[in-house]
């Protein structure tokens, strides 16, 4: 039952500050890396939707996918998850 109770009042993750931040950091490695979102779902084997949508905070990102832009970008997944 507390677990019930402890999940019904979680954030839901898309929507917290440390979420946005992660989102800005793929987003702004992409820039740097001079990247369209098009290149980079080419290079995924996805959409270019699908990094839109990541990328605008409207689509929530799982550890795995994460992962992936992580080698993409030839970056630690830490590198990500670390706070400025």
């Amino acid at each position: 039952m507390g677990y019930i109770l402890a999940a019904m009042n979680m954030k839901k993750t898309i929507y917290t500050a440390e979420y946005r931040a992660i989102v800005a950091k793929l987003k702004d490695v992409r820039l740097k890396r001079g990247l369209t979102q098009l290149e980079v779902a080419k290079s995924l084997g996805v959409g270019q939707s699908f990094v839109s949508k990541i990328e605008s905070g409207q689509y929530r990102l799982d550890i795995l996918q994460l992962q992936e832009f992580a080698k993409l970008y030839n970056k630690s997944l830490s590198s990500f998850l670390k706070e400025k």
